[in-house]
């Protein structure tokens, strides 16, 4: 897992990487302390994708730029675009159901 300081290294994750995942959280959400472990530990079963996490208190301006609202904030990108974003209360079964879909259909392509 990689951790942002800048938009700048953030734009050239997304833009580096075909799978990248950004993981937006803030030092003081019990939530997102949770979550995260569960993401890292789902994201092994598609090893293609790239976890970057992101602390939006050290980074405020990445909420302007991505529309975040709330966090957690969880954003797939396939080639640059965004194809997932879940927030707050991200139910995991789902989120892998879908990440697998989109996965899979990218990879089988290539």
């Amino acid at each position: 897992m990689i951790t942002f300081t800048s938009l700048t290294s953030v734009e050239k994750f997304i833009k580096d990487y075909q799978f990248s995942f950004l993981y937006v959280s803030r030092t003081n959400c019990g939530v997102c302390h949770a979550i995260l472990p569960q993401v890292q530990e789902l994201l092994k079963k598609f090893p293609l994708i790239q976890l970057g996490h992101i602390n939006a208190d050290e980074l405020e301006e990445i909420a302007g730029r991505f529309s975040i609202f709330t966090v957690p904030a969880l954003l797939l990108f396939v080639d640059g675009k965004e194809m997932i974003r879940e927030a707050r209360f991200v139910h995991m079964q789902s989120l892998e159901e879908r990440i697998s879909k989109i996965y899979y259909m990218v990879v089988e392509s290539d």
